[in-house]
């Protein structure tokens, strides 16, 4: 049974920085393809940034250019850095297997931008 946990949110200005982790247990996330995805208020979860097992990025158009996904498999731990931040980008961030997440999800981790 994998469990997942979010950190690192916050609250920042536009422009601001943040980096947000994922800690993964269990031998699932050696072996699959993950993601980070958000859901803002009164919006569906969406996927923003994806990565192979072997270190391949993707990342919507949304966030192109502004985040970058890595991960560490020996650790177990995933990580989104999230640069030039915008007021729209303001969700709760979560981290699962992509593109068919797992059926358990992390509490996520609230990332909230000002103008």
């Amino acid at each position: 049974q994998v469990q997942l946990v979010e950190s690192g949110g916050g609250l920042v200005h536009a422009g601001g920085s943040l980096r947000l982790s994922c800690a993964a247990s269990g031998t699932s996330f050696m072996f699959n393809a993950m993601g980070w995805f958000r859901q803002a208020p009164g919006k569906p979860r969406e996927l923003v940034a994806g990565i192979t097992v072997g270190g391949s990025t993707t990342y919507a158009d949304s966030v192109k250019g502004r985040f970058t996904i890595s991960r560490d498999n020996a650790e177990r731990t995933m990580y989104l850095q999230m640069n030039s931040l915008k007021p729209e980008d303001t969700a709760v961030y979560y981290c699962n297997r992509q593109p068919t997440p797992f059926s358990y999800w992390g509490q996520g981790t609230q990332v909230t931008v000002s103008s």
